[in-house]
Formats: C-alpha cells, structure tokens, sequence
C-alpha cells in the first residue's frame, strides 16, 4: 500500500519545482503530514513554500534545550513574518537530568555512543511524539549536502519513524537555495552569515573554514559518514 502511494507520488512530483512538490504533498494526507524545521536555510525555504501552499499546514521545531539564541530570535522572526504558530517539542527532563547525572553535561565529546544518546534523549524522542498520529512528513535534506544523503528520493519510507518522508529540495544546490531565499525575501538564521551553513546544537556546532564541506561543522570530531543524528537515518 504504502509502496505504491510513494511510487506514484514520486511520478507526480518528478520534474516538479520544489514548490509544486510541497503543494502536490500537503492536500495528499488529508491533515496527517507535518513540516519539521531545523530553522536552518532549508526548512525556511520550505516554510514558505508550506505556508503558501495551506497556511494551516503543521510545522514544528524541536528545542533541545543547548540552541544559539540566534535560533530562537528566528523562530519568532518566523512566525511573526508568516503569522504562524511554529509548534515547538521539548526533551523528556528526567531523561535528560538522567543523562547529565550519569554522564556529564558535555558528554558528546567523549563518544559517538554518548553522543547518539545525547541526539537520542534530546532530539529522537520528542521527533516521535511530534510524528503522533501523522502519515508523513517534509524535510529539508539536499543530496549534496553529505556523503550520508547523496541517495535520498523526493519520496521515500522512512522506516525508523514508520511515515512517508518528502524532500522536495532533493536535487537543489546551496545556490538555488540561496537565491530563492533573497528572491522572496524569507528570514534566515544569522549564524548563516557568520560561516554556519549547517546549525545544530550549540555545542555541537561550529563555523566551517573555507573550501570545507558544507556539514564539517557538526560533530565536527567525527567521520563524515557517522555525522547524523538519528533524525534521518536508514538502519
């Protein structure tokens, strides 16, 4: 069932602008599809696709309780320049006041088992009480964004969340992305212009040198094909 509804909703939106995508997608699932936003430059653009597309579309953001204050001024930026309501989802605090007592606050820095952990308590969990009751969502993610998303389809199953997952900005390159930003004069993190193209976690996060790829800042003391944090990936 779910096989053939991605295989002809992948015929549907093949050769589509992403914005076609996004309003072909959202009248698809009857209310059951979400946008889930990063509030990096990706999820901005689709933010304003969504919210031209059905502005009672469902969006969320998830704080993890370790964001730029930059992130959260672009949340209410956001939602002030769209006259929306961006849903935000919270970490379990006894997990996470667990987690800090048996392992320290920075505990990510000691090793990729720690840090799933951390991503998972403070990212994974809340994603799944956003996905409640949903069949779908959009996402943000760009084939050349990483060696870990070079083979994503517009449509796909996400099998780890058991939904439908979109990524109408698939085959997009950072130019695109950018031009269509200034083009529609859609609001952007700051750290953006300070050599963030890629925004997490505060800790977790750090500005790129140039002629380093785009994803080299996150967990930057990792191996490229090791650098997601539960959110995308395919078991």
């Amino acid at each position: 069932m779910e096989k053939e509804r991605i295989k002809e909703l992948n015929r549907l939106c093949e050769g589509k602008h992403a914005a076609e995508i996004v309003r072909i997608v959202i009248p698809a699932f009857n209310g059951k599809i979400t946008l889930a936003s990063s509030l990096g430059a990706e999820d901005q653009v689709l933010t304003h696709m969504a919210v031209q597309a059905d502005r009672g579309v469902k969006i969320f953001t998830l704080d993890t309780g370790r964001m730029f204050p930059e992130s959260y001024d672009l949340l209410d930026r956001t939602n002030r320049h769209y006259g929306i309501n961006i849903e935000v989802f919270f970490p379990d605090h006894n997990r996470v006041e667990n987690m800090v007592k048996e392992r320290g606050i920075n505990l990510f820095y000691e090793s990729i088992e720690n840090r799933k952990m951390c991503c998972g308590i403070r990212k994974v969990e809340p994603l799944g009480r956003a996905f409640a009751g949903l069949d779908a969502w959009i996402c943000g993610l760009r084939r050349e964004q990483s060696v870990t998303r070079f083979d994503i389809d517009i449509v796909e199953w996400d099998e780890a969340n058991g939904l439908i997952k979109i990524n109408p900005l698939a085959d997009w390159t950072e130019k695109q992305m950018w031009d269509y930003i200034r083009e529609n004069n859609i609001p952007y993190h700051a750290l953006h212009d300070k050599g963030f193209p890629s925004i997490g976690c505060q800790p977790c996060t750090r500005a790129i040198k140039p002629g380093e790829d785009i994803r080299a800042g996150r967990w930057w003391w990792e191996q490229p094909e090791k650098k997601e944090c539960g959110l995308h990936n395919k078991p």
